[in-house]
């Protein structure tokens, strides 16, 4: 035993050694590689962030609204998701007893026209002896999406449109996923006269207890026949009352964004255009919208997510709404600009919704929902991705046209880029899409550093017509050069994406980067897809996750928090020096926190390498000091490339703040290897603020 003791304790006092021999090499390492930061502060030289820079797109994909964001606990609760053919499926509905005592089948008896699907049970017991139901009666139940998060003592509002040709005697319960474990229950009861013709039916249910994969039954213990239609059961606590799930909205907010951009991109197309995404089937009352097939993403829509509430959300969030329209193309089909009107007007009525007066046909409609002041709808992106599409073009000019002659203030975004950009197609911002491995990601922080910025004003546009072949193409070089861009659409995809690997988050960051210094030519950037349903992976990887009742923050999710005070922020240039090494991207730009008054200079690092660096910050032409307390160092990195988050581990590639003892217009700091990281230094004043701004007017 001592001699094995001995030898324990000196394997110990080897591996000491040898780790503290690690840590000399290391902190050498470190050392060996210093780099030099200069930021260039000075008014004269500084520039203005647009103010929507950073924003968000929402797209239908992954179940991110309907199971998702949209807190609608019933899955189809129309059932129209089988087809207008009756008898169809009602999945995800399932019945409680067996064939021997109840048929459901779905029939066109609906008292909606624009939805004429509803469900018919015939109850084949009752409560004779002979013919006894079971005890706890047959009926049906909806599991929600992938089951229903019920949370004690909350309030839930139900919702059932119900006929009958008898007396109705109902139980609705919210109960336990094999409906042995009653949660809250309501009864319904009525004589024969109550429901003989349609009859709406609400009511809030408490619940006693919590369960994260419940569902929602109607049972009776009577025999008869019952039809049900929009059956729907809300939270009653939702993000600002809206309608919309109130820790997923939260995780939205937190990233202030400037923009949302909606509804999608292949949602708004669709794989053909008899399910793509036609706003004015989505507003007006929720039990009288038909709901759609989203077949680009293969899932029922109820469309309780629709125009008003996307429009509705970006008001919550203080984010401009962008609006994707469909411009009569989908995957599969186009609409030839002969026969393109209608879908033109269509448009032009859907702007009129948001922001006509009350008194115009389409804003009374917004009325009626209750906003009768208008939204501020200011941006309109005509299709997607569909630059190549054989009528685009053609069908472009007429979208821009009737836009323009109405709302002449409305920017519109086009789908070609600069390099297919025409007299004939004028944009007043065009759309990139990048979805690349992280290595190009990073390499992609240079994209916009060789645009031109020098060219005539948009007036030249009017000359064009007039001009020789040659002048056309001179003129229209210069043009392009100024045309602004939105990068609508940015993802990390691969093999080292995963779900959302540290790695993907540091190449985006690089690439937002790029995008901050040049924000004299993109205007607007948000990422794609934001959310995924746990059990709907249809794309990876995305920056929430979530189920029913848990969710998580991808790597990317965090690193947005790094940019969320850069809109309408002052940025400065800066130049970093260190030989042999180019994976560091920075820039520089300061800011006023609104929550204290407080002006701060942000310095981005991304370390996209495998080695530290020891880093040392100058910051020139600042008219104020820089306070050491109060300074705030932020890192976002990981153990490993590939560490992702995950509902076991949440916060495992996270933020971490922590203060700058030393900050000051020249301090040295260490930056890990793949990291990102932010110094938030703390001003003594607004004064370099609104000198930069007023150099910059």
């Amino acid at each position: 035993m001592g001699i094995r003791a001995c030898s324990v304790c000196w394997l110990f006092y080897v591996l000491v050694l040898v780790c503290s021999l690690c840590q000399i090499l290391y902190v050498g390492s470190v050392a060996a590689q210093t780099a030099q930061l200069t930021v260039d502060a000075s008014p004269q030289n500084a520039q203005i962030i647009p103010g929507n820079m950073f924003g968000i797109f929402f797209e239908e994909i992954n179940h991110a609204g309907a199971g998702g964001l949209w807190a609608e606990l019933v899955s189809n609760r129309g059932f129209e998701a089988g087809g207008s053919n009756t008898p169809s499926n009602i999945d995800p509905w399932l019945i409680i007893g067996d064939e021997s005592n109840i048929i459901v089948a779905t029939d066109r008896s609906s008292c909606f026209a624009s939805n004429p699907i509803a469900l018919r049970m015939e109850v084949l017991c009752g409560a004779s002896e002979t013919n006894a139901c079971p005890s706890g009666g047959v009926g049906i139940y909806n599991p929600g999406y992938w089951g229903m998060n019920i949370e004690r003592t909350n309030v839930y509002r139900v919702t059932i449109y119900i006929r009958s040709s008898e007396s109705v005697e109902l139980m609705v319960s919210l109960t336990s996923s094999d409906g042995l474990q009653n949660l809250a229950s309501h009864t319904i009861m009525g004589d024969k006269e109550d429901f003989v013709e349609w009859t709406k039916v609400e009511f809030d249910l408490q619940s006693n207890y919590i369960n994260t994969n419940s569902r929602l039954q109607l049972t009776t213990t009577k025999s008869g026949i019952i039809w049900f239609d929009q059956v729907s059961l809300m939270p009653s606590d939702t993000y600002m009352g809206h309608g919309f799930r109130k820790d997923l909205a939260s995780m939205l907010a937190n990233l202030k964004p400037r923009f949302l951009k909606f509804p999608g991109g292949n949602y708004v197309m669709g794989n053909y255009l008899i399910n793509a995404f036609r706003w004015s089937e989505t507003v007006g009352p929720w039990e009288e919208r038909p709901g759609h097939f989203n077949d680009a993403w293969a899932y029922w829509t109820d469309d309780g997510l629709g125009f008003f509430e996307f429009l509705q959300l970006a008001e919550d969030l203080g984010a401009c709404p962008v609006w994707v329209v469909n411009d009569g193309a989908s995957i599969y089909e186009g609409v030839p600009s002969a026969t393109i009107a209608a879908f033109v007007k269509d448009v032009v009525n859907g702007i009129e919704f948001a922001r006509g007066d009350p008194e115009t046909a389409w804003g009374s409609v917004r009325a009626a929902m209750g906003h009768p002041e208008p939204f501020q709808l200011y941006y309109v992106s005509i299709g997607n991705q569909e630059c190549s599409k054989y009528y685009y073009k053609d069908n472009y000019v007429k979208f821009y046209s009737a836009i323009k002659a109405s709302y002449p203030d409305i920017k519109i975004i086009s789908s070609c880029d600069r390099s297919a950009i025409s007299s004939d197609n004028p944009a007043d911002l065009y759309d990139v899409h990048v979805y690349t491995s992280s290595g190009d990601m990073f390499s992609k922080s240079r994209m916009f550093d060789n645009t031109a910025r020098t060219g005539p004003k948009v007036l030249a546009l009017l000359l064009l017509p007039q001009l020789s072949s040659f002048y056309n193409w001179l003129v229209m070089s210069y043009i392009i050069c100024i045309l602004q861009a939105i990068v609508s659409e940015y993802a990390v995809t691969g093999n080292d994406a995963g779900r959302g690997t540290l790695i993907a988050a540091l190449a985006e960051a690089a690439f937002l980067i790029g995008l901050e210094r040049n924000s004299d030519v993109v205007e607007m950037a948000s990422c794609a897809p934001l959310f995924v349903n746990d059990n709907d992976q249809r794309w990876n990887p995305d920056a929430i996750v979530f189920n029913s009742w848990q969710h998580y923050g991808c790597p990317n999710y965090w690193m947005l928090h790094f940019f969320k005070d850069s809109s309408s922020a002052t940025l400065h240039p800066s130049t970093i020096q260190l030989p042999n090494y180019d994976q560091l991207v920075t820039s520089a730009i300061t800011w006023n926190n609104p929550h204290d008054g407080n002006t701060y200079m942000k310095i981005k690092v991304v370390n996209f390498g495998s080695k530290a660096v020891s880093l040392n910050i100058s910051v020139t032409g600042l008219e104020t000091d820089i306070q050491t307390f109060g300074s705030i160092k932020t890192v976002l990195t990981s153990g490993w490339l590939r560490d992702e988050n995950s509902f076991q581990q949440p916060d495992k590639v996270v933020p971490a703040a922590s203060p700058i003892t030393n900050a000051g217009k020249q301090m040295g700091v260490i930056l890990n290897s793949y990291s990102l990281t932010s110094f938030d230094l703390l001003l003594d004043s607004e004064s370099q603020v609104r000198a930069s701004i007023q150099a910059y007017d």
